[in-house]
């Protein structure tokens, strides 16, 4: 089945420019220039992936990002201009999967566009569901948190908690080996693939968000920080 993507972009060259790059790439590819259009095309076309820029006229990419969020479940790439570090957590924490900035090569949009179909997508709000056999059924627990792998659901305690599809697969490979203390390059590599590599402020900042959703138990955080090493869940009790 062919994949689909909407540019969302008030910038024509670069519109036009990301439109090869993904249509090179074999995917079906309309674009939009502002974001109240782009909202209305996601919801029209049901897109596998979005590149949402964040300086969009009628309302911005944060916005944008955030209304998508509440009936798609597409692969959503933020880019920006702004080298500021809140615009980037702000998006990342609106749902975004990662994020790009101007100017970036075609090369570096292709490898983070691959990487990301290399994960799988979660079926969409609106969406019919299929439930995984039962003995495939994968349910990890920690204390009080429980991670339906399978449905890609999480709580702590009796409340579900929102994730976004990266946050869910770094909180996966931390809870099925909660005793082992996780390099940032390690994650890097297991969650968002090879092409990643060196990136560690990625897990950083996805680390962040993660800690903010799942709050605390018992005044403590959920997910360690191992000084000069990287990441390990905190003991359950």
């Amino acid at each position: 089945m062919e994949r689909t993507a909407l540019v969302i972009e008030d910038d024509e060259d670069i519109r036009g420019l990301i439109e090869h790059t993904l249509s090179s790439q074999g995917l079906i590819v309309a674009t939009a220039a502002d974001g109240p259009s782009g909202v209305d095309r996601v919801r029209e076309l049901d897109p596998d992936l979005v590149t949402l820029d964040l300086g969009l006229p009628g309302f911005d990419g944060i916005e944008a990002c955030r209304r998508i969020r509440e009936f798609s479940d597409a692969y959503i790439v933020m880019i920006t201009a702004r080298e500021d570090e809140i615009d980037r957590l702000i998006g990342l924490e609106t749902g975004a999967d990662d994020f790009l900035v101007k100017p970036f090569s075609p090369r570096e949009l292709k490898a983070r566009v691959n990487a990301l179909f290399r994960r799988p997508r979660r079926t969409s709000p609106s969406g019919p569901t299929s439930p995984a056999p039962a003995e495939a059924h994968e349910v990890l627990h920690h204390g009080a948190v429980k991670v339906d792998v399978d449905a890609r659901q999480v709580w702590v305690g009796d409340e579900e908690r929102d994730l976004t599809r990266i946050e869910f697969d770094l909180l996966a490979e931390l809870v099925r080996r909660p005793a082992r203390v996780w390099s940032r390059e390690t994650l890097l590599r297991t969650v968002w693939g090879n092409e990643w590599a060196g990136d560690t402020h990625l897990v950083e900042v996805h680390v962040g968000n993660l800690r903010r959703k799942l709050g605390e138990t018992q005044g403590r955080r959920l997910i360690r920080t191992v000084r000069g090493v990287g990441y390990r869940m905190e003991p359950a009790g």
